[in-house]
């Protein structure tokens, strides 16, 4: 997309996108107990990849998000961004929830134009930005629709728009599409991997589904509980597009599959607090 006006250069022009996760903890406190949802999570993401976290529920992987986008820097270790540690939220990180969270008295146009407040740009200049975002989610011509008038996929469209209208270095990506029908799923899965292409970002994507997985990421990180932590990091050599039935395909899902399905050790905080359960 080319964009000669000054007024509308990217916050994050220049963009490299490199994530550096260092030894990161975190422990909540419930009842007066220590609870440790993460433990000594080490990873690098370099500048345009993309990487798919799996793991089953409660292992941590969208506390991990929420520590990268900055929602919350009361961990341990530290988290980079080229080099820079996060400590805060910043435009140059984007997110997406399961949910679309769309403000529903508001237009899809007012709902992405949101993301511009930060920036100090003319009011024709943030149409024509939203507009721009907006198709390249396939949107035109719903800009005045508002979020009830949308359908489940529709309105994940409009809140990836309003992520990326800022071109941010990273897009986190929170089970995106874990509410929609399987069809919708599917087509999403598609254009999201059109949209990587145009937009040559970093993506963190955290989802359940070891095929959606395998099918968009580069890498696949998998996560156990008790506490949260990486068991294995495995590399998708497939090329794009990927072929869902392959033979090859089916078999690295299944070694995933397996490895998800391992139980993990409880640790001292999960004791105490299964042990206290059982008492009561």
């Amino acid at each position: 997309m080319s964009r000669t006006r000054p007024e509308f250069e990217p916050i994050t022009a220049g963009r490299s996108g490199a994530l550096a996760i260092r030894a990161v903890g975190k422990t909540h406190h419930i009842d007066g107990q220590p609870l440790e949802v993460l433990r000594d999570v080490s990873l690098d993401i370099g500048p345009g990849e993309f990487v798919s976290i799996v793991g089953a529920s409660g292992c941590g992987k969208s506390t991990l998000l929420r520590l990268i986008v900055g929602l919350d820097n009361d961990y341990q270790g530290e988290i980079r961004l080229d080099d820079r540690r996060i400590l805060s939220t910043s435009l140059d990180r984007g997110i997406v929830f399961q949910d679309h969270r769309l403000f529903p008295w508001m237009t899809v146009e007012e709902n992405v134009a949101v993301a511009l407040d930060r920036r100090p740009l003319g009011r024709e200049a943030k149409k024509k930005l939203v507009a721009e975002s907006l198709a390249l989610v396939n949107l035109s011509g719903f800009e005045g629709a508002y979020p009830h008038q949308l359908s489940g996929g529709m309105a994940q469209r409009a809140a990836i728009a309003r992520a990326l209208i800022n071109e941010p270095k990273v897009l986190l990506l929170d089970e995106p599409f874990g509410a929609l029908d399987a069809l919708t799923r599917l087509k999403l899965q598609t254009e999201l991997q059109a949209l990587r292409r145009r937009n040559q970002g970093t993506m963190l994507m955290v989802t359940h589904d070891v095929e959606e997985a395998l099918y968009l990421a580069d890498r696949v990180v998998i996560m156990q509980g008790g506490p949260g932590r990486i068991a294995r990091i495995v590399p998708v050599p497939f090329p794009h597009p990927r072929d869902r039935g392959s033979a090859a395909f089916a078999r690295l899902k299944d070694e995933i599959l397996a490895e998800l399905m391992r139980e993990p050790e409880l640790g001292s905080a999960q004791v105490t607090i299964l042990s206290q359960d059982r008492r009561r």
